[in-house]
C-alpha cells in the first residue's frame, strides 16, 4: 500500500488472480451500505426516477404479461439510437448480464481488468474460472494504454469509471483495441456526460470493441434490470445463443425501447448538464472541507480520499448518513469513499454533517 492505494506486484507490474482468489470483495456494491433512516450517497443511481412518462410506461406493459417478451421493438430502438445494426445489439438484463455472458463465452488466454472499476466484470470472469490481471491506474486514474500488455486478448474498462468518475479520451481506448483483442469498454454511466463526446457506442469500425450500456443509473431502474451490448454480430450471436431465452422481460424492454427514443435522449442530455452543475458545486464543497476530490469527474459521484476514511464513513453513518467504502475496489484502500452527487440542498445537508465530524 502507498498513499492509500494498492501497489501491483508481480515483475510485469500486474496483480494477477486465480479464480476465486480475491483480496477485496468483489461482490460488494453500494446498496449494501444503504438502509432505512439513512440519507444516500451511497448509491449512485440518479434520484427521483423513473420520471412520470417511464413509469407509465412500465406500469401498461403489464397488461402485456401473459405474452412471451418480444426484444424486437427494443433492439430497432436501440440500434437507432446508436446508429448501429440491429445485429449488433444485445439485449440484457442489466449490465450485469453482459458481463456474465462474455465471461461465459470468451476463453481469453490472458485477461486484463483496468482498475479501479466496477468490479462485477472481474467476479464473473472468475466465477467462470478464468484467471484475471489487474492494470492498476495510479491516481488520478488517467488511462494510460501502455499499462495493458500487449499480449492481453480480452481488456475491460470502464468509461467514465466507476468509481474514480474520470472519463477517458475515446483515442486512448482506441489505443487498447487490435485484431485478436476482444475490449470491453463500459459505458453504464456514459449518459452523465452531455453529448457522449468519448462513447465508442456508435463505432463500429474499432476492432474487438464490445461496448457495456445500462439503463439503470440515468432512468432510476436498477430493480427493473435493462441494459445492453454492442458488439461485431458475430459475437453478438455466440452470446446470444449462450442467454437464457426470454432473458429480459417485457417491461425491461418497453423501458428500454423507451429510453432510447430521441426526446428520452435529449432529456438525458439535459440532465447531464444540470448533473455537471451539482457535481462542480459538490467538489468545491469537499475539498474546501480539505479533502482530496478526484479531479475532472464526469459521472454521477465523486471519489474522495481523507485520512481515516473507514472511520469517517462509520461516523458519518452514525448520523444518518451513508457513503460508498472505497477499499473494495481493487488499486484503493480504506481511506477512499465515493460520494454520489444530489441536488445541492441534499448535498449541502450532507457537507454540514460532514464539517462537524471533520
Amino acid at each position: 500500500m502507498r498513499d492509500g492505494v494498492e501497489t501491483p506486484v508481480g515483475e510485469d507490474g500486474f496483480v494477477s488472480k486465480m479464480p476465486g482468489e480475491s483480496e477485496v470483495d468483489l461482490r460488494h456494491h453500494g446498496d449494501t451500505e444503504t438502509g432505512p433512516g439513512l440519507l444516500d450517497f451511497a448509491v449512485n443511481v440518479r434520484t427521483g426516477t423513473p420520471p412520470a412518462w417511464l413509469a407509465e410506461r412500465i406500469r401498461a406493459s403489464v397488461a402485456d404479461l401473459a405474452a412471451y417478451p418480444d426484444p424486437s421493438a427494443a433492439r430497432r430502438a436501440v440500434a437507432r439510437r446508436h446508429g448501429r445494426d440491429r445485429a449488433d445489439v444485445l439485449l440484457t438484463a442489466g449490465a450485469a448480464e453482459a458481463f456474465v455472458l462474455l465471461a461465459r463465452v470468451l476463453t481469453p488466454r490472458r485477461a486484463v481488468v483496468v482498475h479501479p472499476q466496477f468490479t462485477e466484470p472481474e467476479a464473473a470472469l472468475r466465477a467462470a474460472g478464468h484467471r484475471a490481471e489487474r492494470a492498476i491506474l495510479p491516481p488520478d486514474f488517467t488511462l494510460d494504454p501502455a499499462l495493458v500488455p500487449d499480449d492481453a486478448d480480452l481488456v475491460v474498462v470502464g468509461n467514465p469509471t466507476n468509481p474514480t468518475s474520470v472519463l477517458h479520451p475515446a483515442r486512448d481506448l482506441e489505443r487498447l483495441a487490435r485484431p485478436g483483442r476482444v475490449l470491453v469498454v463500459d459505458e453504464a454511466f456514459a449518459d452523465c456526460v452531455p453529448g457522449e463526446p468519448e462513447s465508442l457506442a456508435g463505432r463500429a469500425d474499432v476492432p474487438g470493441l464490445v461496448v457495456v450500456r445500462s439503463l439503470t443509473k440515468t432512468w432510476g431502474l436498477a430493480g427493473l434490470r435493462a441494459g445492453y451490448l454492442l458488439a461485431d454480430p458475430a459475437l453478438v450471436a455466440r452470446l446470444a445463443d449462450a442467454q437464457p431465452l426470454w432473458s429480459v422481460s417485457t417491461p425491461a424492454l418497453v423501458a428500454t425501447e423507451a429510453c432510447s427514443a430521441p426526446e428520452a435522449v435529449a432529456e438525458a442530455d439535459a440532465w447531464a448538464r444540470e448533473l455537471g452543475d451539482q457535481r462542480a458545486g459538490l467538489a468545491a464543497d469537499l475539498r474546501a472541507l480539505g479533502l482530496h476530490v478526484t479531479p475532472a469527474a464526469a459521472a454521477s459521484f465523486l471519489l474522495v480520499r481523507t485520512e481515516d476514511g473507514e472511520g469517517l464513513r462509520a461516523r458519518m453513518r452514525e448520523h444518518g448518513i451513508a457513503l460508498r467504502r472505497g477499499d473494495t475496489f481493487p488499486g484503493l484502500g480504506p481511506d477512499w469513499l465515493r460520494v454520489a452527487v444530489r441536488e445541492r440542498d441534499t448535498a449541502r445537508r450532507m457537507t454540514r454533517v460532514l464539517a462537524q465530524l471533520l
